[in-house]
């Protein structure tokens, strides 16, 4: 009896994409439920502090600006039309991978471990979105 061959479907770039960026995603979540766990930083929270200074409503809106990109590139990636999808993912692929290379750079303490590996994690990730954008498949 012969095993049988897996047959192994090529996935499209786009699948990729959206992949890579649930995978972010989720990163995102978890290093800032672990963040949670730094001795003083829920008292930090408490008192009104962030990692960018004072808590106000305009950087709870810049922070919730910052993070709208990468939920919504999991929708367009599926979504757009392929020229426009490679250059979206091409734009805030390599913004976010730049963002958290800079977090990962400044966030050098050994309670932020985690954080560090999370962030160079983000930029591998997302650095694929780029890469997978710029080689793009054509006719």
């Amino acid at each position: 009896m012969k095993p049988s061959l897996l047959v192994d479907a090529p996935v499209p770039v786009r699948y990729k994409q959206a992949a890579l960026w649930t995978a972010v995603m989720f990163c995102y979540v978890y290093g800032d439920y672990f963040s949670l766990f730094v001795p003083g930083q829920i008292q930090d929270m408490m008192d009104g502090k962030t990692g960018v200074g004072p808590v106000s409503p305009q950087t709870l809106l810049a922070f919730a600006l910052l993070m709208t990109p990468p939920p919504l590139m999991i929708f367009l990636s599926l979504a757009l039309r392929a020229p426009a999808c490679r250059w979206v993912n091409i734009v805030f692929g390599t913004l976010y991978s730049l963002l958290m290379l800079l977090i990962f750079a400044t966030t050098m303490q050994k309670w932020m471990l985690f954080y560090e590996y999370y962030a160079l994690l983000e930029a591998i990730l997302t650095g694929i979105v780029v890469w997978l954008a710029w080689k793009w498949p054509r006719e």
